[in-house]
């Protein structure tokens, strides 16, 4: 008998991140560059903060 493969589709917590991102570089007036770089960099700090956090 075939297996059933289940498809969950989680698209809300991505629209709520874009959201968020949208919203932060209005509120800091960044440019678009510094906002892309804010984009790319954001993750390392968060996930330093969180480490140190965990770890103690």
């Amino acid at each position: 008998m075939a297996e059933r493969i289940r498809i969950e589709q989680h698209s809300v917590g991505g629209l709520l991140w874009v959201a968020g991102w949208l919203f932060t570089i209005g509120y800091l007036q960044l440019t678009f560059w510094k906002g892309v770089l804010a984009i790319l960099i954001w993750p390392y700090y968060l996930g330093e903060t969180l480490r140190a956090l965990l770890s103690s």
